[in-house]
């Protein structure tokens, strides 16, 4: 094995463990998936180290990102976020893997992805937009009247409203809203008021 394939396996093993870890584990907490992210960036660095000549890469990529799909539907649902870590980890291994004359090129992109999933997943990043799933205790089938009763509930500007689920017998409603808080210390009127100012005006 070459100096510069040991270069390129210690920055893969020290990019995994950035990208677990110190990204990952200190933001989310989910032991299972940083056992899951290693696993995968070993993996697949290994198989790449194995098979990487370059008639093989792109098949080889091709292939393996397949292959993580399959797993995905086939394990515990997760969030997009943490799909985004799936194929960081496998992207990392796959260029780490393949062997390269210049190592120095490689660690750049792998900085690269570390710091696009940094800053991706920092938690002053769009810190303000929220998703939730809502039920509500009675069933509402007009678009505005929905939003205004998920705005006076949820405190905030509501972007987006998408009905799953309308029970007329059991009067609920049960509703996929996007929607934004407001900034901290701003003094925004209730949503009640502010409808009964338009409708005066």
């Amino acid at each position: 094995m070459t100096i510069s394939a040991l270069i390129l396996i210690g920055i893969d093993l020290a990019a995994a463990l950035i990208l677990s870890l110190g990204l990952y584990y200190r933001r989310h907490h989910r032991r299972d998936l940083v056992v899951a992210f290693l696993g995968v960036n070993v993996g697949v660095m290994a198989v790449a180290t194995v098979l990487g000549t370059a008639e093989v890469a792109m098949g080889l990529g091709l292939g393996l990102f397949g292959v993580l799909s399959i797993i995905r539907l086939r394990s515990s649902e997760i969030t997009q976020r943490e799909v985004a870590y799936y194929f960081a980890a496998l992207a990392i291994g796959l260029v780490t893997g393949l062997p390269q004359a210049d190592p120095w090129p490689v660690a750049a992109l792998v900085a690269l992805i570390l710091v696009v999933l940094w800053a991706a997943d920092h938690p002053a990043f769009l810190s303000r937009t929220r998703h939730q799933v809502v039920r509500l205790d009675r069933a509402v089938s007009d678009d505005d009247e929905l939003r205004a009763e998920l705005e006076s509930r949820l405190g905030g500007t509501v972007s987006s409203t998408t009905v799953q689920e309308l029970d007329l017998v059991n009067d609920t409603t049960l509703v996929d809203v996007r929607y934004r808080m407001p900034r901290p210390g701003a003094r925004t009127a209730p949503v009640a008021a502010r409808a009964t100012a338009g409708a005066d005006r």
